[in-house]
């Protein structure tokens, strides 16, 4: 199949594909807290109630994240019932449209090949396939970015004003979706770009107050719903800190004031932290990528800070800017540097092109291609421990696995004929494309879901659903670990209390040892009819990943019916 007569379009958009194909198979893995168990649960809610404007948690005011990620889950849910499918159906379609925004950002900055390989690189980066997994905002909020650089790209290239007017609509849904960051990203890369090739004139155009005004035009709602939940009644309490205004909140606080300090947010996150997190979830692309990235600056500063024609700064320059303002948060995770990773892509891409196409760099070629193999068989290795050792797997998914590995071996190492180009692009594409799609079948069907069996919420949800307990008559009593996803998967907001006096309203409870003894204490009647243990899945420990010592880490917990 891989012959030098196969066309590459043909064999990436093979890859491309089945990583979608990949990406479905997290339908069958249950949400996981805190997040996207949390979105699931105000989806549902939104969907019920059919309040669009006004975002709640579990009854209580919600001021985090703007609504588009509720938006489009809850439509969702309204069409498809509230399960698996319905809450992460939205953001898959999404991320299959980054791919092709990538796909034509890089195609007009480059040429369609590493518009081709961008559009894999980004399809097969780690994070890509636990943002189609773990589902919150990022793989939109993503989506939409890209989409607005390539509207501006096409529109600073051709200068048509509806590409503008597009990749302002797309910045506006992207602010919907994360708040300013969306706005943000679109002009650090057209900062740095313009800035590097002396165009001062871009900086001054009467159609950006056009585009302004679709922006502001398209966020009205929003603001509306701000506005009336909290700016019209000032001093809500959300997570501890007294709301004045809902608009600056969104507006400013939740996403400037993390820099100027005006944010309560903070978890002592340095500039490093999301190049050190980019380690995983930009594999196995991170090393290149960086290889790049100093190529790129050297390239640059040889040059006085002046781009050559035919260059471009829109994915190099874009990224170093998102991330220096991303990394000066007093407050980071993992995932904000997402919205980054299509203009990663790019820069990996153009590179590997370079190195392949142009042969620029033969020798540096091959060693990637070797590097690259021996990280995708560590990689592999460690799955194939996973599914022996910490969830073991029956003998013949074992075996599946062991045949894919060799496999992999096996095409790495086939002969491809005298055209090098090809054969450096097929070790440092194809490969490790594949490799990818190998390791998340496994990741995804051996180990998130077993991991989440110990999540608590979902499992108990669902047994509420199996038994026909109206969540209505349930209560969670002294009880705060792993229940986040009980509400999705029950259907329904389960009430929570730390008073036995409102158990005459309830028939169950649901608790843990604490709340048991409390009730002896208390000499209330109960039977246990189900119990089960859990574990904070998010947050992994070696003991708990050593199965000998799994117990250990695990809280049991109970739901009781009361005797009256």
């Amino acid at each position: 199949m891989f012959k030098t007569n196969w066309s590459v379009s043909k064999t990436l958009l093979f890859i491309l594909g089945w990583t979608i194909v990949v990406y479905c198979f997290a339908f069958n893995v249950d949400t996981m807290d805190v997040d996207a168990s949390q979105y699931a649960e105000m989806s549902m809610g939104m969907m019920k109630s059919g309040d669009f404007l006004h975002l709640y948690d579990r009854g209580l005011d919600y001021l985090d994240k703007p609504p588009f990620l509720f938006w489009v889950s809850s439509l969702s849910m309204r069409l498809l019932g509230i399960n698996n499918v319905a809450y992460k159906l939205p953001s898959l379609l999404f991320a299959i449209w980054a791919l092709y925004a990538t796909y034509r950002l890089a195609s007009l900055l480059y040429n369609k090949r590493t518009g081709a390989m961008a559009a894999i690189v980004l399809a097969s980066c780690q994070g890509m396939y636990l943002m189609t997994n773990d589902v919150r905002c990022d793989t939109i909020l993503m989506s939409w970015v890209v989409t607005a650089i390539w509207m501006l790209a096409e529109w600073s290239a051709h200068k048509k004003p509806k590409y503008l007017l597009a990749g302002c609509v797309a910045i506006a849904f992207g602010m919907m979706t994360k708040g300013p960051i969306a706005l943000m990203v679109p002009v650090f890369c057209f900062v740095a770009h313009w800035s590097l090739q002396r165009e001062w004139r871009n900086f001054f155009n009467p159609w950006y107050l056009v585009g302004l005004v679709v922006i502001a035009v398209l966020l009205i709602p929003i603001s509306i719903g701000f506005y009336q939940q909290f700016d019209l009644h000032p001093g809500k309490l959300i997570n501890g800190v007294r709301i004045k205004s809902g608009l600056r909140f969104f507006y400013w606080s939740q996403s400037f004031g993390r820099i100027t300090g005006e944010s309560p947010w903070k978890n002592g996150a340095d500039i490093s932290f999301l190049m050190l997190n980019m380690l995983w979830s930009f594999l196995p692309w991170i090393f290149i990528f960086l290889t790049a990235l100093v190529v790129n600056i050297q390239d640059i500063i040889r040059q006085k800070f002046r781009l050559q024609p035919g260059q471009e700064w829109i994915s190099t320059g874009g990224f170093i800017l998102s991330y220096v303002s991303l990394g000066s948060s007093s407050y980071q995770l993992p995932h904000y540097i997402f919205v980054a990773f299509p203009l990663a892509a790019i820069v990996t891409a153009n590179f590997i092109y370079r190195i392949t196409y142009e042969y620029s760099n033969p020798r540096l070629a091959r060693f990637f291609s070797t590097f690259l193999f021996v990280l995708l068989l560590l990689l592999c290795t460690v799955v194939l421990i996973a599914i022996v050792w910490i969830f073991p797997a029956n003998i013949f998914t074992i075996l599946t696995l062991i045949i894919g590995i060799v496999s992999l071996v096996f095409l790495h190492f086939q002969t491809l004929g005298n055209d090098k180009k090809f054969r450096n692009f097929y070790r440092l594409i194809v490969v490790p494309g594949f490799a990818m799609l190998l390791i998340n079948v496994f990741v995804t069907g051996y180990f998130y879901k077993p991991l989440l069996k110990y999540q608590g919420g979902n499992t108990v949800g669902r047994y509420l659903l199996h038994k026909k307990i109206d969540p209505g008559n349930v209560v969670i009593f002294k009880m705060n670990d792993g229940l986040l996803a009980l509400h999705f998967y029950a259907r329904e907001i389960v009430a929570t209390t730390d008073s036995m006096q409102d158990f005459p309203n309830f028939n169950y409870a649901l608790t843990m040892d604490d709340g048991l003894h409390k009730l002896d204490s208390a000499k209330v009647q109960y039977s246990i009819i189900y119990r089960n243990k859990l574990f904070k899945v998010s947050e992994l420990t070696p003991e708990f990943v050593n199965p000998a010592t799994r117990d250990g880490e695990l809280k049991p917990y109970y739901l009781v019916k009361f005797l009256r």
